[in-house]
C-alpha cells in the first residue's frame, strides 16, 4: 500500500469500464443477453475485450434491419423503433427467451439479466445529435422477481463513432451500477457518469422498477437528475413514474403554472383553472393536443442552499393527488422555460403567474449575463407564440388590487411592458375570487407547523385531508391535538 503523505487529498477512485466489465464477467452466476439497435454493440464490446465474457454473455446481437426487428419483436403501432416500448419489449423478449431455453435445473444459481438499447445516433447532415432508450431487465436473486432500471438519452457529441464509444461506457456503467450499486440508488445514478462528461451526453428520464427498488420513489431520481447536473428538466405524472419531456410536450400546446407550491392553496388552483380556460379559449390551442404543468425550480425548492427531499416529496404528493403533471427544472429565468419548450413544439405556449412574479421579469439584474441585456432575453421570450396570463394582486397595506392596468415596473421599462400589452401578450385573468386573495403558502406553512388551526380553509377540497393523511410538511395530530 501505498504512503499516504501530510496534504494529501482523498480521491475517489472509479474503475475503468474494463475493470467493471471485467468484474461482471468473472463473477460466475451473472449471465445474460445483450440486444443493441442503432448504434453497433458497444456496450457488449467492452465485455467481450474485458475478457472472461463467455461466463456472462449467452447471446448478443443487433437486429438493424427493420424487417428483422420487427419479426423479432413485433411491429410498434406508431411504426417508431427509439421508443420506450420498444425498449421494454427488447427486455421481455430476451428474457423470456433465456428463460425458456437454459434450464433452471442445470442452472440453479445463475442470475439472469437482458440489456437492450435502441437509439439513433447524429444523422448526416448533423442536424439532430440523437437520442435512444437504455434498459436492463436483471435477477439479484435466482428464486427472485426481475428488477427493471430504464432511461431515456440525449447525446450532444457530434461526431456518430463517439456517441457509440459514450453509449457502451454508459451501457457498462448501467449493468455494473444495476449489481453492486443496487442498494444505493441514488449513488448508482451518479454512477452512470463514471468516465464520461456531461458534455458528452444526457439523461432526462430514469425509471426504476421491482422488488428491490420497491421503496425508490422515481419522483425523487426526478429531481436527483436534475440537482447532479445531468438535465435541466425532468418531468413526472400523477402516477409518479417519471416522463420524457420531449414525448410529453412534442407539437403540443403547454400552459404552465410556475409556484413554490407549499403547499397548493386555493390562489393556486383559482390562477391555474382560470388561466386553463383561457387558454383553451384561444383558436391556436387545441384542448386534445395540449399539455398542463405545474413547474417547480431548483430555486423554489431550496431552504438556505440544500434541497430537502423530504419537502419536495411532500409537494410531490400534492401535486400528484391533485392529477397534474410536474416538471423540475433549472431555469430559474422564464425566458430559459419557454426557450426549452420550444425545442419541442411550435403551438401556443401560456404562462399562468401573479402580478409580483410578473414584475420581477422586468428587473434587469437577472439579465446581467446576457450580452444583450433584458432586450435579449424579452426576444426570446415573447418571440415564439407566447401569452402570459396574469393573476392580480392584492396590495397587502393599501388593499389595492394589482393588475396589468395598474402594475408598476422601473420607468425605463414602462414603454417595453407596454410593447408587449398593447399587442395582446399579457392579458388579466377574469373572474377570480377576491376572498382567497390574502392567502399564502409561507402563510398556511407557517400555521401548520406552529400547530394552529384554520389553515385547512385556505387550501382546495382534499388537499388538507392529504397532508393530514400522509403527515405532509410536518403535520403532526398530537400537536394540534394539544389545542383541543
Amino acid at each position: 500500500m501505498a504512503l499516504k503523505l501530510k496534504g494529501d487529498i482523498e480521491i475517489n477512485n472509479i474503475p475503468t469500464s474494463k475493470l467493471k466489465a471485467l468484474k461482471i464477467n468473472l463473477n460466475k452466476h451473472i449471465y445474460g443477453t445483450f440486444a443493441e439497435i442503432g448504434a453497433g454493440q458497444e456496450t457488449v464490446r467492452n465485455f467481450f475485450r474485458a475478457g472472461g465474457a463467455s461466463g456472462t454473455i449467452a447471446k448478443a446481437m443487433s437486429a438493424y434491419d427493420k424487417d428483422f426487428s420487427d419479426a423479432i419483436y413485433g411491429i410498434e403501432d406508431d411504426k417508431r423503433y427509439v421508443t420506450e416500448k420498444r425498449l421494454k419489449k427488447m427486455l421481455s423478449y430476451e428474457i423470456e427467451l433465456i428463460e425458456d431455453r437454459l434450464s433452471r435445473k442445470k442452472h440453479p444459481e445463475k442470475m439472469f439479466f437482458s440489456y437492450a438499447n435502441t437509439v439513433t445516433t447524429i444523422d448526416f447532415a448533423k442536424k439532430f445529435k440523437g437520442h435512444g432508450w437504455v434498459g436492463i431487465k436483471f435477477q439479484l436473486d435466482p428464486l427472485e422477481d426481475y428488477n427493471e432500471i430504464i432511461l431515456h438519452i440525449r447525446f450532444k457529441e457530434t461526431d456518430a463513432k463517439l456517441q457509440q464509444e459514450t453509449l457502451g461506457t454508459l451501457g457498462v456503467n448501467l449493468i455494473y451500477g444495476a449489481y453492486y450499486l443496487n442498494d444505493k440508488p441514488k449513488e448508482l445514478l451518479k454512477s452512470l457518469y463514471d468516465n464520461l462528461h456531461k458534455i458528452q451526453i444526457e439523461i432526462d428520464m430514469i425509471n426504476f422498477a421491482g422488488p428491490r427498488f420497491s421503496y425508490v420513489d422515481n419522483r425523487l431520481m426526478s429531481l436527483l437528475l436534475v440537482r447532479n447536473g445531468m438535465t435541466n428538466a425532468v418531468m413526472f405524472g400523477p402516477d409518479g413514474n417519471n416522463l420524457l419531456p420531449a414525448q410529453q410536450l412534442y407539437k403540443a400546446n403547454i400552459l404552465a403554472l410556475r409556484g413554490s407550491f407549499r403547499p397548493v392553496t386555493k390562489v393556486n388552483m383559482d390562477m391555474f383553472k382560470l388561466a386553463e380556460k383561457m387558454f383553451f379559449n384561444e383558436n391556436k390551442v387545441d384542448k386534445e393536443n395540449s399539455k398542463i404543468i405545474f413547474e417547480i425550480t431548483l430555486t423554489n425548492l431550496s431552504s438556505e442552499g440544500e434541497i430537502d427531499e423530504r419537502d419536495f416529496l411532500d409537494r410531490a404528493e400534492l401535486l400528484c393527488s391533485l392529477g397534474q403533471n410536474v416538471m423540475i427544472t433549472n431555469y430559474q429565468e422564464y425566458y430559459k422555460l419557454v426557450e426549452y419548450f420550444s425545442e419541442f413544439t411550435k403551438a401556443r405556449i401560456g404562462l399562468a403567474m401573479g402580478v409580483y412574479n410578473f414584475v420581477q421579469i422586468f428587473d434587469e439584474k437577472y439579465y446581467r449575463n446576457l450580452s444583450g441585456g433584458i432586450l435579449e432575453a424579452f426576444g426570446k421570450l415573447f418571440f415564439k407564440d407566447l401569452k402570459v396570463y396574469l393573476y392580480p394582486l392584492k396590495d397587502q397595506r393599501t388593499g389595492e388590487i394589482k393588475t396589468s392596468e395598474n402594475l408598476k415596473v422601473h420607468p425605463r421599462m414602462k414603454e417595453l411592458y407596454k410593447f408587449f400589452k398593447y399587442n395582446g401578450k399579457v392579458v388579466d385573468i377574469k373572474d377570480y375570487n377576491p376572498d382567497i386573495l390574502d392567502i399564502f403558502s409561507r402563510t398556511v406553512l407557517k400555521m401548520i407547523a406552529n400547530g394552529e388551526e384554520g389553515w385547512e380553509e385556505m387550501l382546495p377540497k382534499g388537499v388538507a385531508e392529504t397532508i393530514k393523511d400522509e403527515r405532509l410538511f410536518g403535520y403532526s395530530r398530537r400537536k394540534f391535538a394539544k389545542l383541543k
